[in-house]
């Protein structure tokens, strides 16, 4: 019962605002990080900047030997060992999930440091890919000391499982100005 109160509570707000290292959903606001080099409504591909902007969810990357696939709405892909995502300019496939070994630039999803054992892609220049507007912008775990990120927005490992259930495609991610 209550979960389902909170279900329909949570649907109501389909916005996520990031303002500074603040993220609020549903009326509650969570430490997170940003941008290593803070934000940007010009960003580039490698210039550690958080792009400004209103970007859908894509769906969850999960990394199933470290967590049990969670409860949420959105589509669910397990990562493997051959995940990767494009980000080099000169790929054909820039801004992509790409499957290794891959000759072009890019970032392994399979990873030791944990940040990536939950991965949301934000339709972040993905719809229309412009070479050099960035890639790989995720909503993923944060690091112990919440250092920033290459351009991503990253939650405690704790709260992003406690929103994943009331996240769907029909949630967007608002990154603005504080």
């Amino acid at each position: 019962m209550l979960r389902r109160l909170w279900r329909g509570f949570w649907r109501i707000s389909s916005m996520i605002k990031i303002q500074g290292n603040n993220f609020t959903f549903a009326g509650k606001t969570y430490s997170c990080s940003v941008g290593k080099k803070g934000f940007s409504d010009d960003k580039k591909e490698g210039d550690g900047k958080t792009p400004f902007g209103i970007f859908p969810l894509r769906e969850l990357w999960c990394r199933a030997d470290k967590i049990k696939q969670p409860d949420t709405q959105l589509p669910v892909r397990i990562i493997t060992q051959n995940d990767g995502w494009c980000d080099d300019i000169n790929s054909p496939d820039y801004n992509k999930h790409i499957i290794l070994p891959y000759n072009f630039s890019h970032e392994k999803l399979w990873r030791e440091d944990d940040v990536y054992d939950l991965i949301i892609p934000l339709g972040y220049n993905d719809s229309s890919i412009i070479k050099g507007k960035g890639s790989a912008i995720f909503l993923h775990i944060a690091k112990p000391d919440y250092s920033g990120t290459e351009g991503c927005v990253a939650l405690a490992k704790n709260d992003l499982l406690e929103i994943l259930p009331f996240l769907s495609k029909q949630v967007q991610i608002e990154i603005r100005a504080e």
